[in-house]
């Protein structure tokens, strides 16, 4: 069609069915013709990915002569003149049945572009009559990628369904899948962007019918069979919704035709319902809420294709050669309920990070339709008592490091203890019944059920959030008994970190892991004074260096306890979280619903830290290895444990400053006869089960790798080792590397699979 040409703008709905003409080949270097297009006396044809462009020969007698033949999106676009007929390099000819371009459909309109998998006729037309109305869209070429027998059934619903809108709406049905080999349907859940519990999903099985978008270079055979005269289009897809203009702005089809290049950048954002109705499949309208934490956009595009130039070839994010125009970005929102069928709005997205938006209930207002709206949840002005602090607990035979972990907390401003325990042999839950009478502690038997649906740690938690002492604290934090704060600011209290932070009502603490120093026997010392030995400061590797543990303010920003940090963010308060890291820096948005670890940009040690002391001295750990894990309990705490968790390259002596202030507290408390007399009988049975497994052959052994010389200098190089030899173990690090001198940028790492247990 001539160029400048228009086409009569409709005046009532049309809709007209079309087929893309592709078929499999399965012929060396061509799996797939995509499509085929005769116009103005060239035949151009587009085959799929993975086709090669030296499959295609020059030239042979009755076939047409190329005069171009490249490669566009992972496939290959043939351009020639003569009969739709050509050469393959192995020999041979390729007959073709091209179909005649339409560019008179289009021509001077303003169009969109997009893919329907399984949207109804209502949904779509519901986007095309709102495109129609606010954005001024005149036609659309809709890519059907599913068969259908009975194409005109759904055309006849969608022109029913468009009412009077004035519109030329082409359906193309596929007749060849276009999606990635190898993928299952992109609008199943898997493939959400956002769903959450992944891990726990059955993957679908691959369907090239419903995987995302495989065959990019159909968007530019599209362009030369329809588009080639468009005045301009978006590439918008079945569940896509152009964003509301703002007062005088252009909309995203003129902002295309004034653009340098004739090129925008589209920019989306998916958005979710809080809730359908039962029974109604979702609509637009319903699409009310956004992630607050929301990062990964969708880039797409709008051309006008004379002024962007016809040579440049349409892929699926951008135009090439064409650099989108700095003042045209136009946002566009993604329905993911339309998009992801059947799934509820927790099942596409966590529901903690959805919030309503204001500009979402404003479009669906002007959709006319009445959403089910988000609840709205209040925040506590203040805390219950104060600045008054509690920590929630679970312990198993930890008797003889009791009184130093209370006295020390005790002494830095700590009120209250609730303290959980199940199965104690070593006299661990008498003492806590003892402090509790004393009034000391809260002492629970913890209800976790073995083989039950919960572990042990979570139990305690849930358990926990009943109890008054949690529910009236005005700072909660759930720790170890191996984890000590460090405060480092003022007088080492929690009344000057409580100071320092201002109006912030959370606080997380970045472990700092301390080895056992090369201590190998128990001794009766502060575990504080014993090992400080410990990890360099900025170490990434292993994940667990820099979890963290968290002490926030009790005014319902969040609905649960949990183990690094409170957790179920009520999601139309995140505004409300004032959150800080260890060094008073804010915490990013990101971490405000799961994280539990620091990373390089959110670590840091310069006002607070959780002194960590996992293995404490290697007869100790025997014992820690036969009580067994508090949360994972199906793994063991064996020699991976020792070398992930055993750090002993840097020294930190920063906690002993506050050592006489616990030791008096210590002290107090040991001046009771009772308290005395538990903590003794403490000390022999843990002296006693050292003394059980040591004579077994297994725990012998097992204690002469952990204080061997090689392990011991390996202890003092993990800042050398990549994630993946914390995962798979020491026993992958080259027997003699111990004895090599290293330089300081020494890096070994290996190939493994698996994951480092945490």
């Amino acid at each position: 069609m001539p160029r400048g040409k228009t086409t009569a703008v409709p005046t009532a709905p049309q809709v007209l069915c079309r087929a893309l003409g592709g078929r499999r080949l399965d012929l060396p270097g061509l799996p797939l013709l995509v499509a085929a297009v005769q116009a103005d006396g060239q035949l151009r044809a587009f085959f799929g990915a993975g086709s090669a462009p030296e499959a295609l020969a020059a030239t042979a007698e009755g076939a047409a002569q190329p005069s171009e033949i490249r490669a566009v999106s992972g496939g290959v676009m043939l351009r020639a003149e003569g009969p739709p007929r050509l050469a393959l390099a192995g020999g041979g000819l390729l007959d073709l049945d091209p179909i005649t371009a339409e560019p008179e459909l289009f021509a001077g309109l303003r169009c969109t572009l997009g893919f329907r998998l399984e949207e109804s006729a209502a949904q779509l037309a519901e986007g095309l009559r709102h495109h129609a109305r606010h954005h001024g869209l005149q036609a659309a070429l809709v890519v059907n990628r599913l068969p259908d027998p009975a194409p005109e059934a759904f055309a006849a619903d969608l022109r029913a369904a468009l009412g009077d809108t004035a519109l030329r709406v082409v359906l193309l049905q596929a007749d060849v899948a276009l999606g990635k080999p190898g993928l299952g349907p992109e609008n199943h859940l898997y493939l959400a962007p956002d769903a959450p519990g992944k891990d726990r999903m059955t993957p679908p099985a691959p369907d090239a019918w419903r995987s995302p978008l495989g065959e990019s270079i159909v968007l530019e055979a599209m362009k030369w069979r329809f588009l080639s005269a468009a005045r301009s289009v978006l590439l918008l897809d079945a569940s896509d919704l152009l964003a509301p203009c703002l007062p005088g702005a252009p909309t995203a089809f003129e902002a295309c035709e004034a653009a340098a290049q004739g090129v925008i950048l589209l920019v989306g954002q998916r958005i979710y319902p809080w809730r359908v109705r039962p029974g109604r499949e979702p609509r637009f309208g319903d699409h009310i809420c956004r992630q607050f934490d929301g990062r990964r956009g969708i880039a797409r595009w709008g051309v006008a294709p004379q002024k962007a130039g016809l040579d440049n070839s349409w892929r699926g994010s951008r135009i090439s050669a064409a650099r989108p125009d700095g003042d045209g970005v136009a946002r566009f929102l993604r329905a993911m309920a339309i998009r992801v069928p059947g799934g509820n709005s927790g099942e596409l997205a966590p529901k903690t990070s959805l919030i309503e938006d204001a500009g979402l209930l404003a479009l669906a207002d002007s959709l006319g339709h009445r959403p089910i709206r988000a609840p709205v949840s209040q925040v506590r002005v203040t805390a219950p008592t104060g600045n008054r602090t509690a920590i929630v607990t679970t312990m198993k035979n930890e008797g003889p490091f009791i009184l130093e972990w209370l006295a020390w907390h005790r002494a830095i401003g700590v009120d209250d203890f609730l303290i959980y325990t199940n199965d104690c042999s070593d006299g661990t839950d008498t003492m806590l019944e003892l402090l509790q009478r004393k009034g000391l502690v809260q002492h629970r038997i913890n209800p976790y059920v073995p083989g039950g649906e919960l572990k042990p740690q979570y139990a305690a938690l849930q358990a926990a959030e009943s109890e008054p002492v949690m529910q009236d604290c005005g700072w909660g934090i759930c720790m170890d008994v191996d984890e000590f704060i460090n405060v480092k600011i003022g007088d080492g209290t929690l009344a000057s970190l409580y100071a320092a932070m201002g109006e912030a009502n959370m606080i997380s603490m970045t472990w700092r892991l301390f080895g056992n120093a090369e201590v190998h026997r128990f001794e009766d010392r502060f575990i504080t004074e014993q090992f400080t030995r410990c990890a360099p400061e900025l170490i990434r590797k292993p994940h667990q260096a820099w979890g963290f543990k968290t002490l926030f303010r009790n005014i319902e920003l969040y609905k649960k306890l949990g183990v690094h940090r409170p957790k179920g963010l009520k999601p139309d308060l995140w505004q409300d979280v004032r959150w800080l890291n260890g060094s008073g820096r804010p915490m990013p948005k990101e971490t405000f619903r799961n994280a539990w670890r620091s990373t390089t940009e959110t670590y840091g040690y310069d006002w607070v830290q959780l002194n960590h002391y996992a293995v404490r001295s290697a007869e100790s750990f025997l014992v820690k290895r036969d009580r067994g894990r508090v949360n994972h309990v199906d793994r063991d705490q064996g020699l991976n444990y020792w070398f992930r968790m055993n750090h002993n390259s840097a020294e930190d002596r920063s906690a002993l400053r506050m050592v006489p202030l616990a030791r008096a507290e210590y002290d107090r408390l040991l001046a009771d006869p009772e308290i005395r007399a538990a903590h003794d009988h403490a000390l022999a049975c843990h002296r006693a089960k050292i003394g059980e497994l040591m004579a077994t052959p297994n725990y012998r052994a097992f204690y002469a790798e952990l204080t061997d010389a090689r392990m011991e200098k390996l202890c003092r190089l993990q800042h050398h080792f990549g994630s993946a030899v914390f995962a798979a173990g020491p026993q992958v690090i080259p027997p003699d590397l111990h004895l090599r001198e290293l330089a300081p940028d020494f890096f070994f790492t290996v190939d493994h699979a698996g994951e480092a247990e945490h």
